[in-house]
Parts: C-alpha cells; structure tokens; sequence
C-alpha cells in the first residue's frame, strides 16, 4: 500500500461538475440526503441532523488535513450541492487494509445523470496521478447495483474471493456482508489515457 500523502487543499474540475471543499451551506441539502430513506437503502439507517452534520465535518476536517477526501460536488452552473464524490481511508480494519476507497453519495434528484460517474473518473485520476497511489478500492452491499454499476463502468472488477463482513455490523444483520472492488494503477494506465475523462472506451453502458 502506498503512503498516504498530505498535499495543498485540491478542486476538481470536470465538464460539468466542481468538486471542492466543504461549506457550511452545503448542510442543509447533505441533512436532506443522509435523512432520506431511498438514497440510505443500504445504510443500517437514516441519519438524525445531528449524525449528518458529524459526517460533514469530518470529512471537511479530512479534507483541511490532507488536501483531499470527499469532496462536496456541485454543478456548474447549476446545483450549488449535489452531494459528495472523493476517496477516504476507511476508519474499518479489514483484510484490505490500509487502503483508499473511491466512493459517492449524491442526491437522489440527481441520479441517473452520469454525475457519480463523471466525479469519480476525476478522482481516479487524481488519486493514480497527483497521489501516485498503487491501488485504490470500493464497497458496498450485493444489493447495491446502481453503485456496483458505477464501480464496473470505471473499471473496477470484483474477485468473489475478497467479499468480507462489515466489521462494525453485527452477525446475522442483513447489511454486514460486503463486495470489493478494486482498480490498480497498471490497470487504470491501461484503461484511461493521460487527462482523458472520457469513459467510452472503457465501458459503453448506459450512464448512471
């Protein structure tokens, strides 16, 4: 595993997105997400304000700290929020451990755009070639095939053999078993030519 790098506070830009830091504005909207119970599906539960203002500063903390994280995304010329795209080292212990995942959390009216895609095409780029990690992965439930779409169509692949159980869920609860998916870097210089966001090539699906 590579080691981890705390670099100048970062933007991304994409064709339609800005991904940056977070603001105090943006907590309104992230309470509207974490406290609906379509976008929190997979999640033991929706949050409390309380609980979705915690997250926020966390991961605004994160960001202030190393320069990077999840980032809040907003559209240009369009949504001020959408919710949050960017790469986090997970607080859990697992048999992947240390690593970086890539992950997103958008709200609901916004999905279906091909924005989750296009952000994090951004921050694959971003983490291969600013932060020269090796490796750079993501999880979810099995159930979860609108994000595990997202994860295929930007190259990631799943091996069976890494599927592991939550750790901060307890046995027997219905959300605790896990997908892994990963993208090494050989694997993204193969896929993605230098500065190229188009995903075309890559996969054809229709955009999610």
């Amino acid at each position: 595993m590579h080691r981890m790098q705390s670099i100048a506070p970062n933007l991304l830009t994409t064709e339609r997105l800005i991904l940056r830091q977070w603001q105090e504005s943006d907590r309104d909207a992230f309470a509207r997400l974490n406290a609906d119970p379509v976008v929190r599906e997979f999640f033991p539960g929706v949050q409390t304000r309380e609980e979705s203002d915690a997250d926020a500063a966390r991961v605004q903390k994160a960001i202030e700290e190393r320069g990077w994280g999840f980032w809040a995304v907003e559209v240009r010329g369009g949504a001020s929020f959408i919710g949050f795209v960017g790469l986090s080292i997970p607080r859990i212990q697992t048999h992947f451990s240390p690593c970086v995942e890539i992950g997103w959390r958008l709200l609901k009216e916004h999905w279906g755009k091909g924005y989750a895609r296009e952000a994090a095409v951004e921050c694959l780029r971003f983490g291969f070639e600013k932060l020269t990690l090796q490796e750079i992965v993501a999880f979810t439930v099995p159930l979860n095939v609108r994000s595990r779409a997202v994860m295929e169509r930007i190259g990631m692949s799943r091996d069976a053999a890494d599927d592991f159980d939550h750790p901060n869920l307890e046995p027997g609860h219905p959300l605790r078993r896990h997908v892994l998916y990963r993208l090494s870097r050989s694997d993204w210089a193969r896929l993605y030519a230098p500065g190229d966001t188009s995903v075309s090539d890559v996969h054809s699906a229709t955009r999610k």
